[in-house]
Formats: structure tokens, C-alpha cells, sequence
């Protein structure tokens, strides 16, 4: 699995300097190292570019990486709206959106990424694409906020999903978090609300359709 994304990302993959500046910045802050991959990237480019989305939320920032790949899907029309546990990764994120050029585009929501999706709902917001990437064992609660909030039609995608393989492969060391991404991939698959296919980029990404 290493070596076929290490494949893929040396052949489709640009250089890019403000993406490469972002993961600088990222260990610099001593922030943990786990950005999506850089085709990952590109896709959550590529699948707001196609689908059109404008309204796009995403858990977990981290340092801007993921966010500016999605506002790049986006350009200039769009919105982005982040939820980040820390504020210290918040700030780190709305700098590197500022100097990608979207900083009157993002707005970045601290605290519980839990109790901020409650907000939202309670609030009447819709997006029409969701990016999930935060801590592993809230993703089902996460996905079943996406859904709530989502527009018809609207696509959530989700980060990590493979465990570096272990989901599938009994021979890769187990991640701490493997057995629940083993349950959330047939969550997904199997959901009434979702149509859905797991991509095997990066560590694995879940794209779904949101039917109502």
C-alpha cells in the first residue's frame, strides 16, 4: 500500500510550494505530521471541482493542508467553514488559508467538533460537501451530523479509513483504531441515506452521496 501511494503520488502529484510551506509549518509548530497525502489532496480538489460544492465543512484542520485543497475545488466562489479541537491549530490553519489567498473565504469553529455540529444544526446550516478527518472514534457521531446538515445530493468524504491497510490485511500491525474503522467502512456501505465506495488513496478515503 506504501509503495502504490508513493507511486501515485510521485506521478500525479505537482509540487506545490504553498502546500509544501504548510507541512513546514506543521512541524515547526510541533504538530503531529498527519496531513492527507498529497493525491488526496488533489482528489478533495478534483471532487469539489466536479460536484460544485460551495458550501463545504471540515472536521479537523489541523494546519491548512486538507483546507486549502479544498478551497482550491472551490476558487473563489466558495465557503469554508473548519472545526478544530485546538485552538492553536485553528490559528496555524487560518494563516496558511490567509496566504493561500482564502482567508475572507474560512471561518474556523473551536472547541468540540461534537458540540459545534449540534450548533449548526440547530442553526438550520447546509453544506453540499463534508470532510472528515478528526478522531477516529467519533466518526459515526460525525457522519451522522454530515448527513443532518447535508443537501441533497451533497458528498462526504472520509480520511483514514484503510488503518494503513490493517483493515484489510491481518499481516500490518493493527492501528489502536482499526476495528472501529473496520465498523464505520460497513456503516457506510451498508447506510439507507449513503451511496458509497472507498477509494484506496493516501490511507484510504470513503466517498458518499447523500440521498434524502
Amino acid at each position: 500500500m506504501i509503495q502504490i501511494n508513493s507511486y501515485i503520488d510521485a506521478v500525479f502529484h505537482k509540487d506545490d510550494v504553498l502546500l509544501d510551506e504548510v507541512i513546514a509549518s506543521i512541524e515547526e509548530n510541533g504538530m503531529p505530521s498527519i496531513s492527507v497525502s498529497p493525491s488526496s489532496g488533489k482528489l478533495l480538489t478534483m471532487l469539489i471541482s466536479i460536484s460544485g460544492a460551495k458550501n463545504v465543512l471540515e472536521i479537523g484542520a489541523l494546519g491548512g493542508y486538507s483546507g486549502i485543497c479544498l478551497a482550491k475545488g472551490f476558487g473563489k466562489e466558495g465557503k469554508l467553514t473548519s472545526l478544530e479541537l485546538e485552538e492553536k491549530y485553528a490559528k496555524l490553519a487560518y494563516s496558511n488559508l490567509s496566504k493561500a489567498g482564502f482567508g475572507e473565504q474560512v471561518s474556523y469553529i473551536t472547541g468540540s467538533a461534537l458540540q459545534s455540529l449540534e450548533k449548526l444544526v440547530e442553526d438550520n446550516k447546509r453544506f453540499d460537501f463534508f470532510f472528515i478527518d478528526a478522531d477516529k472514534e467519533n466518526y459515526e457521531n460525525y457522519l451522522n451530523y454530515c448527513i443532518e446538515l447535508a443537501d441533497e445530493g451533497a458528498l462526504i468524504v472520509t480520511d483514514n479509513v484503510l488503518a494503513n491497510g490493517s483493515v484489510a490485511d491481518h499481516s500490518v500491525k493493527p492501528k489502536r483504531y482499526t476495528e472501529l474503522m473496520k465498523k464505520f467502512n460497513e456503516t457506510v456501505a451498508n447506510h439507507p441515506q449513503l451511496e458509497s465506495v472507498l477509494m484506496p488513496i493516501g490511507d484510504g478515503m470513503t466517498i458518499s452521496k447523500v440521498k434524502k
